[in-house]
């Protein structure tokens, strides 16, 4: 059996790469590492980090298809994201103008959680602990 080590990075698709940038970077608090132009794919990537970490990947391409999110399609789920506060860091989302969903809480282990979106409705979540 093969030995993963750990996730080395979420890989996104936006629409708009500056309204996402700006997103990611200026919402949710991630820093940018690098950022490259690569003129034969007409797209640009950055590399994304939390708390110092390499995370995300960010790109765009000049033509893009839609993914459905919602109702729940088949893939990915969604990208969950810690914090020691939900109620704290669903407030700050929606004091940048993000629509946030109520607070729940996971019936299994007792954890607070809600789920907002990106600018290009990826589904994303607040997990607290």
């Amino acid at each position: 059996m093969i030995q993963l080590k750990s996730i080395h990075h979420i890989a996104i698709i936006c629409t708009d790469y500056a309204v996402s940038k700006a997103f990611y970077t200026q919402v949710l608090g991630l820093t940018l590492l690098q950022e490259i132009y690569r003129a034969e794919r007409d797209s640009y990537k950055a590399d994304l980090a939390l708390n110092g970490q390499y995370v995300v990947e960010l790109f765009s391409f000049p033509q893009v298809p839609a993914r459905l999110s919602f109702p729940e399609a088949a893939g990915l789920r969604h990208l969950a994201f810690a914090v020691e506060d939900v109620a704290a860091a669903r407030q700050e989302l929606m004091n940048a103008g993000v629509t946030v969903q109520e607070i729940r809480v996971d019936e299994h282990t007792g954890q607070r959680f809600c789920f907002f979106s990106d600018p290009d409705g990826l589904p994303l979540e607040l997990y607290e602990g």
